[in-house]
């Protein structure tokens, strides 16, 4: 039996001091592993070889766990109010977060110096999408330990990609050519234009470093990460989500899908808990509640979505397509997207509760992953998947240990996204 009562992550950041069709479903490729023909939607990881693009070296480590050779040298001082969380109790024979954390840094450097650091300063926008899973990992880690030094680098990432963004009216290929700014695409389908989908994939992370520092008091407190958390929220309002909106809400932000439109559910509920202005925090609580519950240009929201497992009565089974219940449903790797922003909703209390958190747990523990080597490739338990958890399902071992000791073994996509959410979900396990 699973047991939320005291796993909110609302006390855990509070006690942590912690053309336009084209653009309307866009294709692309959530590990870069190269460039692709449209096909009228975003595409996901499908083979090993993708699923180890994202990890540098290009490698899929099974059952082993790296040791970094030496303690990083250029590891920051934690701030003196900060406590020492990483040996809180954890049930018997589990992972610790300080065990996470040494995976984490084995990595560390070397996906930031290879990968997110040379994306966060690339004037190309498809570049971003990746370097979501950069400033996730950092964050979540921060969240996990309370050390500044993860908070700083999701911090540099950030303050990379806007000191980069310019004026439409300036990118020569924009479609839109308006006020706000923004970044140019340089993928080859997108050449020039600016894409909603590169951007929101990226930015659902960003409010979601924001909010940790809104909730944190030491750092809300801080001058130095005020002023930042200041002009990032400023940013993101007016060239985040002013611009999609007012460029057109029901092309840019009620997507095609439920994995494109869960982005800017995420970023809605994010922003509105930050805002300290009542006119914007309706709309944010406007497009959050239209996508959860029915969109105004479909015949449904998320939550119309989810029906009964026919595979597993405990479980959910939907489609990402708006209306329909056809089988095999939602892709399991964009199934992901969905998950990361229904379990921060569900902690933060907003539309999604314990009672889907059980349902979505059974739906990977029993459908999708129904044993250490099988994976399925859709909700209805179909397919040969990639068992690509990193971006959302894996976060589902927050709230349940027997889950979490499944992904301490799971030998795919090991990675500082990885080992940042699987310390985050130790220490919510811990109870701390």
């Amino acid at each position: 039996m699973l047991d939320f009562s005291h796993r909110s992550t609302r006390g855990l950041a509070m006690a942590s001091l912690l053309s336009l069709s084209l653009l309307t479903a866009v294709a692309c490729d959530p590990n870069a592993a190269g460039m692709e023909e449209y096909t009228g939607e975003e595409t996901a990881p499908t083979t090993a070889e993708e699923i180890a693009s994202e990890v540098p070296g290009g490698s899929i480590e099974a059952n082993s766990d790296e040791t970094p050779a030496a303690a990083n040298g250029e590891l920051a001082q934690d701030m003196a109010s900060e406590p020492d969380v990483t040996t809180q109790a954890l049930p018997s024979g589990m992972r610790t977060v300080a065990q996470w954390e040494t995976l984490f840094l084995g990595r560390w450097n070397t996906e930031h110096t290879g990968d997110f650091l040379p994306k966060s300063k690339s004037l190309d926008s498809w570049q971003f999408y990746n370097l979501a899973y950069g400033i996730d990992g950092n964050t979540a880690m921060y969240r996990a330990t309370g050390k500044t030094q993860y908070l700083d680098r999701a911090l540099l990432y950030v303050n990379n990609v806007v000191a980069n963004a310019k004026v439409s009216s300036s990118l020569p290929r924009s479609q839109y050519k308006d006020s706000y700014l923004g970044w140019a695409s340089a993928r080859s389908d997108t050449l020039g234009q600016e894409v909603p989908l590169f951007e929101s994939y990226c930015w659902r992370y960003v409010t979601r470093l924001l909010r940790v520092i809104r909730e944190t008091p030491a750092l809300y407190g801080n001058a130095t990460y005020r002023s930042q958390y200041d002009r990032l929220l400023a940013f993101t309002e007016r060239n985040m989500f002013e611009k999609w909106l007012k460029r057109g809400a029901n092309a840019n932000i009620y997507r095609v899908n439920t994995h494109m439109a869960s982005h800017w559910a995420y970023m809605a509920m994010d922003l509105s808990r930050m805002t300290t202005d009542a006119t914007k925090k309706a709309t944010y609580l406007t497009v959050f509640n239209n996508i959860n519950r029915k969109l105004p240009n479909y015949s449904t929201g998320l939550r119309g979505q989810m029906r009964t497992s026919p595979i597993n009565a405990t479980a959910y089974y939907w489609d990402d397509n708006w209306g329909s219940i056809a089988r095999p449903g939602q892709d399991v790797a964009h199934g992901n997207g969905v998950m990361a922003y229904i379990v921060e909703a569900r902690d933060a209390g907003m539309e999604w509760t314990d009672t889907d958190i059980r349902a979505f747990t059974a739906t990977l523990n029993s459908v999708i992953w129904p044993s250490a080597s099988r994976y399925a490739a859709y909700v209805d338990g179909s397919g040969s998947g990639t068992g690509w958890f990193n971006d959302g399902l894996m976060k589902l071992g927050r709230y349940n240990a027997a889950l979490q000791k499944r992904l301490e073994a799971h030998g795919v996509g090991r990675n500082t996204q990885y080992y940042g959410n699987g310390a985050l979900n130790a220490r919510i396990l811990s109870g701390t």
